[in-house]
């Protein structure tokens, strides 16, 4: 199977979408300040403060779990339990706006939710299934994840 691979795109993919999630939220921002917006009485400037952390945030955390992903791949080996949550977590959330996607951006926001979804699903599978196979074994994985002969 082709873990590294697999957790390599997903890093790459994980940081590319945090880049531009939180060129998206200073954008917005931007806007909002610049036109002087406002929602339900709120300061505008508030408002694009807001914006720009949240992105920040939002970019950070993705950052962070393309880092596991990488960190993952270059050790081959299935994140502790810190990296588990966090990715897991991040597994979640991109179901959960994927849902959202669908009705409010279409379909190919959906797909894209789903791609990165299913990378990180795919990574933790595989990793998972590998070291418990290895540690079944009793023996150091052979390395290339095929079932090894009697």
């Amino acid at each position: 199977m082709a873990r590294r691979p697999v957790a390599w795109a997903g890093a790459v993919v994980l940081w590319a979408e945090a880049a531009g999630i939180a060129f998206l939220n200073w954008f917005l921002g931007l806007v909002v300040d610049k036109q002087e917006m406002s929602l339900a009485g709120l300061d505008p400037h508030a408002m694009s403060v807001s914006a720009w952390i949240a992105g920040g945030l939002l970019g950070l955390y993705l950052a962070l779990c393309g880092v596991l992903l990488a960190r993952t791949a270059v050790r081959d080996r299935a994140p502790g339990g810190f990296g588990q949550a966090v990715l897991i977590s991040a597994a979640v959330l991109h179901a959960l706006l994927g849902a959202f996607a669908v009705g409010l951006v279409g379909w190919l926001a959906f797909a894209f939710m789903m791609l990165v979804l299913g990378l990180i699903v795919l990574t933790l599978m595989a990793y998972d299934r590998h070291e418990r196979r290895a540690a079944g074994a009793g023996a150091p994985p052979s390395g290339d994840g095929a079932p090894q002969a009697a």
